[in-house]
């Protein structure tokens, strides 16, 4: 246990719940959601990253940014983490051993619901708001879009969500 990797956990949280923040006070595409789905988007992001206190994700975490860098535990510990926190994309993905499934590819993309889509865009956007370069988000999209696996309409979703941060952005 360091207090290097809890001082990360307690701003990235905290970052996260900021920009998720921002995005209910000021996104169209927020204030739009259902009473019921912003009640659903207010708990994931209160209980975001929940998983990262504790064992099989804390000590290999802690280790490997703060301590010896053990990949095969790092690994294991991520593998846990987006099996256990629906807001990376990855989690979203179905290996298509057979392809019977969609278009015969390897990897589909299943649709993110809206509300966990916009806790990975909260997610993203943290380390702007830790940084204090609220437009950095974009940079990095632009810069990783191609790696990253989506369903159509949940890329869709997404950029426009960025598009409307930036849109606000610029306003203000």
């Amino acid at each position: 246990m360091s207090k290097e990797y809890d001082e990360y956990l307690h701003e990235h949280i905290g970052a996260v719940k900021k920009a998720a923040g921002w995005m209910c006070e000021n996104l169209d595409t927020v204030r739009d959601l259902g009473e019921i789905e912003m009640v659903m988007f207010r708990t994931v992001v209160r209980k975001h990253d929940e998983s990262k206190w504790y064992g099989a994700e804390y000590g290999p975490y802690d280790e490997y940014f703060y301590g010896e860098k053990d990949e095969e535990a790092f690994n294991r510990a991520w593998l846990h983490h987006i099996h256990n926190n629906r807001h990376h994309w990855q989690h979203w993905l179905l290996v298509n051993d057979d392809g019977k499934f969609g278009d015969g590819s390897k990897i589909v993309a299943l649709e993110m619901p809206k509300v966990i889509a916009l806790e990975m865009v909260a997610d993203w956007w943290s380390f702007s708001w830790r940084s204090g370069n609220l437009e950095e988000v974009f940079g990095w999209y632009e810069e990783h879009k191609d790696g990253i696996i989506l369903h159509p309409k949940t890329r869709e979703f997404v950029e426009a969500v960025l598009g409307e941060i930036r849109e606000r952005l610029a306003g203000e």
